[in-house]
């Protein structure tokens, strides 16, 4: 079987669409990984990105699927699994092969997979809406460490621009290593040693940041923490309530769980 082998980004994953019709090969695994499920009688071929081409297929793609199965495609990739990956390749190949839009053909498995893969995404773009949390540093910059289980950053720019226009503000991803600053006019994308911020990044324990921070934010952050004891009834307690609504992986972002 032949194994087109990409770079793990949305552009080349679109070439392996188009040189899949380019040569008829609709049976092809795809990983951005030389080395996933690979066997003796594999044949790897390395694509290469490349804009126009995959320029083409999103166009068609554009064509053959609504808005809201776009906006799927791109969630699902977003992901960043192997096995979403595979189904968006046949979701692709589908979607060019049929006259008939497919957004909602869950009888088929690469369209019910990448719908489950998306609501999957979705949901972890939500959380971090929610539970992201800012400290103010010295240089008045508002700063976020996170390690989202996808890659979410993209989808949550929009939220956070929108809701913090007056203050500049950075989240980063430990994980991925990249973050959206904005400046008070344009996010921008920036790259940096997060080892230096967060002492505790390799123990995924609260953040304890090595930049130094304003003044008031401790006082604000033990201020949050004394209401939120305040207001907590310990006989009422609900635990597994509470970890269902609120999952224990966030708390390393929340005032409120740090000692």
């Amino acid at each position: 079987m032949a194994k087109y082998i990409f770079d793990g980004t949305m552009t080349g994953l679109l070439c392996c669409v188009f040189r899949a019709f380019q040569f008829k090969e609709f049976d092809v695994m795809v990983s951005e990984n030389q080395n996933d499920q690979s066997n003796l009688f594999d044949e790897n071929i390395f694509i290469s990105s490349n804009e126009a081409q995959a320029d083409r297929v999103w166009k068609g793609l554009k064509s053959k699927l609504s808005k809201q199965g776009l906006a799927a495609f791109y969630y699902a990739f977003l992901s960043e699994n192997v096995d979403a990956f595979q189904h968006l390749f046949a979701y692709s190949i589908y979607a060019f092969s049929t006259k008939h839009r497919i957004d909602q053909d869950y009888g088929h498995r690469d369209v019910l997979a990448v719908s489950q893969w998306a609501k999957q995404v979705g949901r972890e773009k939500h959380r971090m809406e929610a539970f992201v949390r800012f400290k103010k540093c010295k240089d008045q910059l508002y700063l976020s460490l996170v390690r989202p289980d996808f890659n979410v950053l993209p989808l949550i720019e929009r939220h956070f621009r929108q809701r913090y226009q007056d203050q500049k503000w950075l989240i980063y991803d430990e994980k991925r290593q990249y973050g959206i600053f904005y400046d008070l006019k344009q996010v921008h994308q920036v790259n940096m040693n997060v080892s230096e911020m967060d002492q505790n990044i390799k123990t995924g324990h609260s953040q304890n940041f090595a930049i130094e921070l304003d003044d008031e934010e401790v006082l604000y952050d033990q201020l949050w923490k004394d209401y939120f004891k305040s207001i907590n009834i310990a006989a009422r307690q609900n635990m597994k309530l509470h970890v269902q609504y609120v999952p224990k992986r966030y708390w390393r972002y929340m005032n409120e769980k740090t000692i």
